[in-house]
Parts: structure tokens; sequence; C-alpha cells
């Protein structure tokens, strides 16, 4: 049953097993791209002298880097790069608006 298993997973499904010591470096990637990707949009708050205008500077930043990012994530896998750069960045609006609108909701 197993060597089925295993048979069905390789040639049907073409997934493989997955290698034990990519664990680590998987971590590190993703941690390292959190790092990263947050940092970037928060910079606009520390040169700035309020937190509205920090706001403000750090959605533009981000749309700019979502669109960028949509673009070379489309043309990677083959998709139209400038509606993947639309859509990548319209769906990251969305949840910042999402998230700001609760948040404001809850400190009222």
């Amino acid at each position: 049953k197993d060597k089925w298993v295993d048979f069905m997973m390789r040639f049907e499904l073409g997934l493989e097993k997955p290698d034990i010591n990519r664990a680590k470096l998987s971590a590190r990637n993703i941690g390292v791209a959190y790092i990263v990707g947050g940092t970037v949009p928060l910079m606009a708050y520390i040169f700035t002298n309020t937190p509205m205008e920090g706001l403000k500077y750090s959605s533009v930043i981000t749309v700019v880097c979502l669109l960028f990012f949509g673009y070379f994530k489309s043309k990677a896998t083959g998709q139209d790069p400038v509606k993947g750069s639309i859509r990548t960045a319209m769906i990251g609006v969305l949840a910042a608006a999402a998230a700001f609108f609760f948040a404001h909701l809850f400190t009222l």
C-alpha cells in the first residue's frame, strides 16, 4: 500500500517527498522576506513627523512595491504582467483597507 501511494504521489500528481534538509533554509528565506517586506513600508514612519503623514507615504510605497512584485510574479508564471500587477496591487489595497477599517472601528 505504501509503495502504491508513493507511486501515485510521484507519477500521477507529480509530487516528490520533501527534502528534510530544506526546512531550515526555507524558514530562513521566509524570515528574511518578512523582515525586508515589513521594513520597506515602515521606513516612511521614521522619516515623517506625524503618523498620518507616514501612513500616506507608506501607502504609496506599498502600492508601488505591490505593482512591481505583481508584475514580475506574473511574468515568471506566464500570465499577463500588467493584469497580474494590477491584481496583486488591488488585493493588497483591499486587504490594507479592511485592516484599517477594522482597526479604526475598534479604537472608537
